[in-house]
């Protein structure tokens, strides 16, 4: 069945879902995606990722410093402020914990052992926010991949007791078998924080997971970035649980953990592919105390509003979000300050928001639904500034029709496909086709979908309260290249600068792409703005429950 509501096509399914088909494009909104120039882009990239913002550490000086432009350009560009009480600032505490970590942890087994290094082997952060975290004579127990997961019908702890142990934990989920789980497409399961989530459930005193490039999406010289120095969580929340003492090791030293105990890694890992797999005791243990120097910082969101026309759509929002924060300032190799400066990932995603603003303002009237560009903080430290804004945000959850969440830009040109991270979620995908269509491409699935980006993203904040979200990824169809080209570049520069003080704006970016996937974020924004119904999860998505809440409390 279909039927035409204020211009654009929908499709009633068999499921009774309005699936809305996307009309074509209006003179005025590809007047106002035209002005989207790559020179503006190249500017606040220009500026956010300058030394002079100290890498915007999240709670720091530079943090302070890029808050105050980014407000500062909303202004400029004739947004309002979007924030509580009429402020451009949605603020909050961030809880920084210094750990001093021992640079020998020594693994035994009655009188032998091995000797772990920090840094070269492991790394270790406190996972509570006290003057001390310790881990005394723990059993380490090998879990798998530490995964339950009724739906799958898997189950890696089969009711063991591992209060007090160090569990040492698989990354990833498993995908040997095809059926199970996602195949290839790593699932929310497969993400660090859950390992860490699960083993503080459980009462464990510690959890080490196994590093290798393939199975975290990145080389262990990210690991050392990302999790030596202060780590930033939001304040605890008193009686949930919580896991003193979080780490990553080496392939290599995890094989001489287990070789230690008498077993074989890779043997240890064959077995936890099925799902009989029951946990093992290593017969190894260990001691641990971490120093923790603890203090509570404040950071922020910055957020603009351009308020919507219609007198009661106008209620509700289509979000934009990049996140504000990268890694600050961490010692060189010889102690020296370095600079992470975080041009890609993400002052690029924050030109792009910017650049979408000015063309929203450049439409001669405005969208039926108000829009929101939500700069978030501490993304870098497990989407701290999207958690909190997604838990107290400026309309109910069930008012906020999508999330268009914008994390790094295309900067190796103009692509024929369009990855979208979380196709197959929501309905926002017909939009997303229509108008990829329009510019002459086509949607695809991410490039790399072992990497799990649908739950590594701000996107995922904001799913998780129940709003329809997606993140447009760089293509790897480049024009003019042959191919392969865009996928060999994409992971050249993952492989020498994500997490990397390299970060840096060069003069062989191409913002070409980065203009037209600009232009493509603006026009799914203004089409889901003026849609007579908000986008939708797919049925049985695993987000959908949480849309259900989110409408029930507004009594739909």
């Amino acid at each position: 069945m279909r039927l035409l509501l204020a211009g654009a096509l929908a499709t009633i399914t068999a499921a009774g879902l309005a699936v809305i088909r996307p009309a074509l494009l209006t003179d005025e909104e590809r007047a106002a995606a035209s002005a989207i120039r790559e020179n503006r882009m190249r500017a606040d990239v220009r500026f956010l990722s300058s030394d002079l913002l100290e890498g915007r550490g999240p709670a720091t000086r530079g943090d302070r410093l890029a808050r105050e432009y980014l407000a500062s350009r909303f202004e400029a560009i004739g947004l309002e402020p979007g924030a509580p009480e009429g402020a451009w600032e949605q603020g909050f505490d961030l809880v920084g914990v210094t750990a001093a970590c021992p640079e020998v942890l020594r693994v035994s087994r009655g009188a032998a052992g091995t000797d772990l290094r920090f840094h070269e082997d492991y790394v270790a952060f406190s996972g509570i926010q006290a003057p001390e975290a310790r881990v005394d004579d723990a059993e380490v127990v090998f879990v798998g991949y530490g995964i339950v997961a009724q739906e799958h019908g898997w189950d890696d702890f089969k009711g063991a007791d591992l209060k007090g142990r160090v569990l040492l934990v698989m990354n990833n989920d498993p995908e040997s078998d095809p059926q199970a789980f996602a195949g290839k497409r790593r699932l929310y399961y497969g993400r660090w924080d859950y390992k860490y989530e699960m083993a503080a459930r459980l009462g464990a005193a510690g959890a080490i997971i196994v590093h290798t490039d393939a199975s975290a999406g990145y080389g262990w010289k990210v690991v050392q970035s990302s999790w030596t120095g202060g780590q930033l969580s939001l304040p605890a929340v008193p009686g949930e649980p919580a896991l003193p003492v979080k780490a990553w090791a080496t392939e290599e030293a995890c094989r001489r953990i287990t070789r230690l105990g008498g077993h074989d890694l890779d043997a240890l890992r064959a077995a936890a592919e099925k799902r009989d797999f029951r946990p093992v005791p290593l017969g190894v243990s260990l001691s641990l105390a971490l120093r923790n120097e603890v203090s509570r910082r404040p950071s922020a969101n910055v957020i603009g509003r351009l308020p919507g026309r219609d007198p009661v759509l106008s209620g509700e929002a289509v979000v934009y979000s990049a996140h504000h924060d990268h890694l600050g300032v961490k010692p060189g190799p010889n102690a020296e300050p370095v600079v992470y400066n975080g041009a890609l990932d993400n002052a690029s995603g924050l030109a792009t928001m910017l650049a979408i603003a000015e063309a929203f303002v450049a439409l001669p009237e405005r969208p039926r639904r108000s829009i929101l560009f939500a700069a978030v903080a501490a993304e870098e430290q497990g989407l701290l500034g999207s958690a909190h804004l997604a838990r107290h945000p400026p309309v109910p959850a069930g008012r906020l029709a999508a999330n268009v969440n914008i994390d790094g830009m295309n900067i190796w040109g103009r692509t024929r496909d369009v990855p979208v991270i979380g196709l197959g979620k929501s309905s926002l995908d017909d939009w997303v086709r229509a108008i990829a269509e329009a510019q002459g491409r086509t949607v695809v699935p991410e490039a790399f979908p072992d990497k799990g980006a649908y739950y590594r993203s701000d996107h995922l904040s904001f799913a998780r309260a129940g709003v329809p979200a997606l993140t447009v990824d760089a293509g790897t169809e480049v024009l003019g290249k042959p191919p392969g080209w865009g996928r060999d570049r994409q992971r050249e520069w993952e492989a020498a600068h994500y997490h990397q003080p390299t970060d840096d704006r060069t003069a062989g970016w191409d913002f070409s792409g980065a203009v037209e996937d600009a232009q493509l974020l603006f026009l799914l924004g203004a089409k889901v703005a003026n849609a007579p119904l908000a986008p939708s999860w797919r049925p049985g998505d695993e987000f959908e429950p949480a849309r259900r809440k989110a409408l029930a409390e507004l009594g739909r």
